[in-house]
């Protein structure tokens, strides 16, 4: 059960501007997430600017935003995060749901790539051990840019920002919409 209301935008007119913001920038949804924070305008502004930034100004490509997403929400168990991603953006961003579900036990997997490996264990040391070794960080260096490496270390940290979020309030992820 949820621990904060979520805010019903036909209760807040003040809101009006943002939740269309919210809604455009999240393909015409305002999520659990979102109606949550609303309970801070200011923030929820804040959190949409720098997630939509993350999101799609940055050089890294879908699928390794979605695995780096998945992994860290696998680690913190924020099932939130991975039901949204896993059953969603993943698949959009053309991972496979072998893929999707190997991310959970990454490291017994033969689907990833030397570069999603080195990605999937960077994200580890930072969500984890809180702490990158050289030898992980040599792994990354060598499959991306460093423009790429900073954006990465702000997604990952992002999402963990994200997953203790959804779990200290409890979030619940929304029904799927219906089939008409």
């Amino acid at each position: 059960m949820p621990r904060i209301t979520l805010v019903d935008p036909k209760d807040r007119p003040d809101l009006t501007e943002l939740v269309a913001k919210i809604s455009g920038a999240r393909g015409g949804r305002l999520i659990n997430i979102y109606r949550t924070l609303l309970n801070s305008p200011a923030l929820t502004d804040a959190w949409l600017n720098f997630l939509s930034t993350l999101r799609s100004k940055t050089q890294m490509d879908k699928q390794t935003q979605e695995i780096a997403i998945l992994r860290v929400g696998y680690v913190n168990r924020a099932e939130y995060i991975v039901r949204q991603h896993a059953t969603g953006y993943a698949l959009q961003a053309g991972l496979t749901k072998e893929q999707v579900a190997a991310i959970a036990d990454w490291e017994k997997s033969t689907l990833f790539s030397e570069r999603e490996r080195a990605l999937l264990a960077y994200v580890d040391a930072m969500t984890i051990d809180l702490d990158v070794s050289d030898d992980v960080f040599a792994a990354v260096r060598a499959h991306y840019s460093e423009q790429q490496i900073v954006e990465l270390t702000a997604m990952v940290g992002a999402y963990n920002m994200h997953s203790r979020v959804c779990k200290a309030l409890r979030i619940e992820l929304e029904p799927a919409p219906t089939q008409s």
